[in-house]
């Protein structure tokens, strides 16, 4: 939180002044813009008015980009807007905190949509297909972070075969600073979050032990298999962050998987997601914590006998504005249980 703070507080002092800090000023955008974006050209003839945020991810870097006066709507919350954006996004509407309609994104007259994940807009989606933005003349950017090869594993999340890192994030923030024609503040948000990695790397001990992690999202029932970070995504990010490995070796982006295998895989660690969607019980911390001690089998792993099960947000699992926030979660309570030096 602290470190949001001061962010915000820097771009705040960035936007009074009309330049990024601690770099060059970042050169104006001129229009048209194409980009390259997930197999698709897109392309921008003037600075969007009336942007939908679409998903989470997508809403939250708008937002710390200062465009909540250039936003018309957003839609898709797994978690509640970061207190520091409150004010900013309370200006923008809601569509729905789940998936919205075609219908209800176009009854805002949107110039632009930006969204998080591939079931927002993609091949598979719930909401609509690039193409039947296209067909309306709205450009749709959706995060180079979630564009994955749905060739080895048959949902919509797909598989990833080297492990996710920042520069995927940092090119979405420079490409929508660019599309908005606010360059300055993307390269001072992507610079605080180079500092923020660089300083949680360097605070864990290269001496340690290389703690294993499981980090388990939700799960519609105790009895029914567990969503789970797969072996290269977000959540494997923020293990090697960390000095440690994730202990699910699955490509697949959100493997699910029964407590007969992660009972297998006998991690140190179990990070459980705090999410205020409210979909299943076992979005909640507590829930989930409640069934790791109780169950006579899952009760026997290394991680709950030693009582390391951390709390993370959610939204931090996802490859998002929020991983690096979600790492220092995790690093703090591991070093309050003197797991992590």
């Amino acid at each position: 939180m602290t470190a949001f703070r001061s962010l915000l507080a820097a771009l705040g002092v960035c936007l009074v002044q009309g330049l990024a800090c601690n770099h060059a000023i970042a050169a104006p955008t001129h229009y048209p813009l194409t980009l390259d974006n997930c197999g698709a050209k897109i392309t921008i003839e003037k600075a969007p008015e009336r942007a939908i945020g679409l998903g989470q991810n997508s809403a939250e870097i708008l937002l710390l980009l200062g465009l909540q006066d250039r936003m018309a709507g957003t839609a898709f919350w797994p978690s509640m807007v970061l207190p520091q954006l409150a004010e900013a996004n309370a200006k923008v509407k809601l569509l729905t905190v789940e998936f919205p309609t075609f219908e209800s994104i176009l009854a805002e007259n949107p110039d632009f949509v930006a969204a998080a994940l591939p079931t927002l807009v993609g091949p598979s989606s719930k909401v609509a297909k690039r193409e039947d933005f296209e067909k309306v003349g709205v450009p749709s950017y959706l995060s180079p972070s979630t564009c994955l090869s749905t060739d080895k594993v048959k949902n919509e999340y797909g598989s990833r075969d080297q492990l996710w890192n920042m520069d995927q994030l940092y090119r979405e923030i420079d490409e929508l600073s660019q599309i908005f024609d606010v360059a300055d503040r993307g390269q001072a948000l992507i610079a605080d979050l180079k500092a923020r990695e660089a300083a949680l790397r360097a605070s864990v001990s290269k001496d340690g032990k290389k703690l294993s992690y499981v980090f388990w999202f939700s799960s519609p029932s105790p009895s029914a298999d567990a969503y789970l970070g797969g072996k290269n995504s977000a959540s494997g990010f923020i293990a090697d962050v960390l000095g440690g490995r994730n202990a699910i070796e699955a490509e697949a982006e959100w493997p699910t998987l029964g407590w007969e295998s992660i009972i297998a895989a006998n991690p140190d660690v179990i990070v459980v997601a705090n999410l205020d969607r409210n979909r299943w019980e076992l979005d909640k911390p507590e829930a989930k914590i409640k069934f790791l001690t109780s169950d006579p089998a899952v009760s026997q792993i290394a991680a709950v006998k030693n009582k390391a099960i951390v709390v993370m947000d959610g939204q931090a699992m996802n490859p998002t504005i929020r991983t690096i926030y979600g790492a220092e979660q995790v690093a703090s309570q591991l070093k309050a249980l003197g797991l992590l030096k």
